[in-house]
Order: structure tokens, then C-alpha cells, then sequence
């Protein structure tokens, strides 16, 4: 990073912080405000930190210590009955979401890989965006909590095919045995977290408890450790980390843990917001920006709406379905990840690529806003709406 680790750490979140007051006194959300630095800052901007490509590898641990803590949270039991109801809803609403970005590339000229790779960036909503504005007791203790979850960790899984499909050639010539190891290690995996954890780390846990160092040190270990296994068997790191969390679920020390590493989470998810931003060509803005609108104003009244239809046919409350059809009302950062995957392979143009990217920062801001003005979450700027 230009000007060192450390000046560019003090910029960032000196930034952040005057960033956000401001944004706070007019009362807006925090997340666009971080999005916002990274604009003004970042090599497209004022060109204050010129090298974000580190600052963007760091903030993905804080999307792994979400689901880390997602895990932790959530019982074994609990997580088998909410993915049964939310299997059928993930199938569909991405299968439309998909068809829908598919038709927009088409009608703007884009070419059939160009088009293939909107339609796979429109299929997935943001776990960070969905889990951030939805409030604790909600998240951890109700159905409403569980459906989501089910929801994100089953699109999560879908978006992992997908970037297995785009690393394997872009569809015209996918390795079948990439995706059949993904899909045959997820529960190889999954047993021998669970293993793993009842035979070798409550024993630790239940000899050293009274070092609480070692128990933040053990949980990060175990964390990171099933993240990077998970990555190298073709699954998804944040796969691996919710796995980490769900096998030390039903541990005593759990809560414990989980509340420990919240503050480690918030630091690198700031991270993340502020590479979101830098990383935005804002020179090239001009060329997709009415086609960025056009699409985001689409996706933000098509993903409400047809995650609404389709949670009432699971006979789900009126209120229940339309709230969580607009905390899944925008793009996913996968979507980011799929762009950047398939412009490495050169798979898609620049001008495909800054659109999918815009349209994601858009929904991310737009659905933020509609989400903290009008639904609880932690972050709210009214004290009505604000639920920890």
C-alpha cells in the first residue's frame, strides 16, 4: 500500500471516523459513509492511497468472522429445519433473479458470457447488508433470524458453483470433477468439523478455560483454520468459517467467544466497505451510469417483490415476508467476486464489469437505506426503529 501499512490504517479510519460523525449529525447510514471514503481516498478519487489491493484481501476476514459468529449463534438442529424451508425459495428466486440479469445484458448489447455473468451477479443478495441491519434478538432467536440465514448460506453455496463454473473456463468447458469435489466435501467436511470439535477442542477448551487469551486465540485458530481447508477443497471460506462457528455452537464457552470477536469482525468489515468504494473507476462512471441506474432500480423492485410471493406460499406472515424481501433487496458481494473472477479470465469487458459493479454499490446503498428508515436494525437513526 503506497505510504505504508500504517499511514494508510490511519487514513482509512481517521477517515471513517469524521466520515461517519458527519453522517450520523445528517442521519444517514454508516455503511455508505465508509463506501463513501474509499471513493474520496482510493486511486480513483483523490489518490491518497493508490494500492488497495491489500486493504481488499484483509477485509474479507471480516465477511469470514461474520459467519463465524452466525454459527456460533445458531444450533445444529435449528439450521437442518430453516435449510429445508429455504432450499425451494433460494432454487427460485435465484433462477429468476438469474433469467432477469441475463435479459438486461441482452437488450444493452451485452455478449452471451457478458450476459451469463450479470445473470450469475444478479442471483445472490448480501450477507454482510442482510445480517449487519438485522437486529441480535431477531437474528439469533427467531424464525424470521433462521429463515435468513437459511436463505444467505444456501445462495452462498449456489454462488460458489457458479464461480466454480467461471474458474473452469466460463461455462463452455467446466472440469465436472471441481464441482462434484465441492458438493462431496461440504458434508465430508462438516462431519469431521463436528468430530474435530467434540473430541480435540472442548477438551482444550475445558482444561484451559480460565485463559481467556487462549480461548480467543484457540477460537480465531479453529476459524480460519476451517476456512482456509474449506477454500482448498473448492468450497468458499465463508462456508468453512460458518461450519467452524456451527460446530462450537452447543459449547457453553460459545457465547463467549462470540462476543469477543464481534469488535474484531466490525474492524475489517469497515475494511471492506472502504476497498467497496476505492475500488469503484469513477473516470468510467459515466459510460454504464444510466444503465447501472436502470438495473439497480430493477433488481430493487424485483427482489422485494418476488422474495414476498414467494415466502407467502410458504404460508409466511404478510409483515415477516415483505421485511425480509427488502433486507434481501440488493446485490451480493459475491457479485463482486464473480466480476473479478471473470474479468481475470477475460471473460467479460470493462464497461460489463464497472456496471455489475455500480449496480452492486447502488443496491447496497439504496436497500441500506431503505432497510434502516424503515425496519428495525442495529444502526438506526431513530431511536423507534433501533433494536441491538
Amino acid at each position: 500500500m503506497e505510504g505504508g501499512v500504517f499511514e494508510s490504517f490511519f487514513l482509512i479510519f481517521c477517515g471513517a471516523a469524521v466520515v461517519a460523525s458527519v453522517a450520523l449529525y445528517t442521519r444517514q447510514p454508516l455503511l455508505v459513509a465508509y463506501i463513501a471514503v474509499g471513493a474520496i481516498l482510493g486511486p480513483f478519487g483523490l489518490e491518497i492511497i493508490k494500492d488497495v489491493h491489500y486493504v481488499a484481501e484483509m477485509s474479507h476476514i471480516g465477511i469470514i468472522f461474520l459467519l463465524f459468529l452466525l454459527g456460533l449463534d445458531m444450533q445444529p438442529s435449528a439450521l437442518l429445519n430453516v435449510l429445508k424451508k429455504a432450499t425451494s425459495i433460494a432454487l427460485i428466486s435465484s433462477a429468476i433473479f438469474g433469467a432477469l440479469g441475463y435479459g438486461f445484458g441482452v437488450i444493452i448489447g451485452f455478449s452471451h458470457m457478458e450476459s451469463l455473468v450479470l445473470a450469475m451477479a444478479s442471483m445472490f443478495s448480501s450477507t454482510i447488508i442482510g445480517i449487519k441491519l438485522l437486529p441480535t434478538t431477531v437474528l439469533h432467536h427467531k424464525h424470521s433470524g433462521d429463515l435468513m440465514v437459511g436463505l444467505l448460506l444456501f445462495q452462498d453455496f449456489i454462488a460458489i458453483l457458479c464461480l466454480l463454473v467461471l474458474l473452469s473456463g466460463g461455462g463452455d468447458t467446466v472440469e465436472p470433477m471441481k464441482l462434484i469435489k465441492a458438493i462431496a466435501a461440504l458434508p465430508l467436511l462438516a462431519a469431521g468439523a463436528f468430530l474435530f470439535v467434540r473430541f480435540v477442542l472442548l477438551k482444550l477448551i475445558q482444561k484451559f478455560d480460565r485463559f481467556h487469551e487462549y480461548i480467543f486465540l484457540l477460537a480465531i485458530g479453529w476459524c480460519l483454520g476451517l476456512a482456509h481447508l474449506s477454500e482448498s477443497v473448492n468450497l468458499s471460506a465463508e462456508i468453512g468459517a460458518f461450519i467452524a462457528g456451527i460446530s462450537l455452537a452447543t459449547s457453553p464457552i460459545s457465547q463467549y467467544i462470540a462476543l469477543n470477536l464481534r469488535p474484531l469482525r466490525d474492524f475489517f468489515l469497515v475494511l471492506f466497505f472502504f476497498a467497496l468504494g476505492a475500488q469503484l473507476n469513477i473516470p468510467l462512471l459515466p459510460s454504464v451510469l444510466l444503465p447501472a441506474l436502470i438495473f439497480a432500480a430493477v433488481v430493487l423492485a424485483a427482489k422485494p417483490t418476488v422474495f414476498f410471493l414467494l415466502l407467502k406460499q410458504q404460508s409466511e406472515k404478510t409483515s415477516l415476508a415483505w421485511d425480509l424481501g427488502f433486507r434481501l433487496g440488493q446485490i451480493s458481494e459475491f457479485s463482486i467476486l464473480i466480476v473479478f473472477v471473470a474479468a481475470t479470465n477475460n471473460l467479460i469487458g470493462e464497461q460489463a464489469s464497472l456496471l455489475i459493479q455500480t449496480t452492486a454499490i447502488l443496491t447496497f446503498i439504496v436497500s441500506s437505506y431503505i432497510v434502516i428508515f424503515n425496519f428495525p436494525n442495529p444502526i438506526a437513526v431513530s431511536d423507534k426503529l433501533r433494536r441491538d
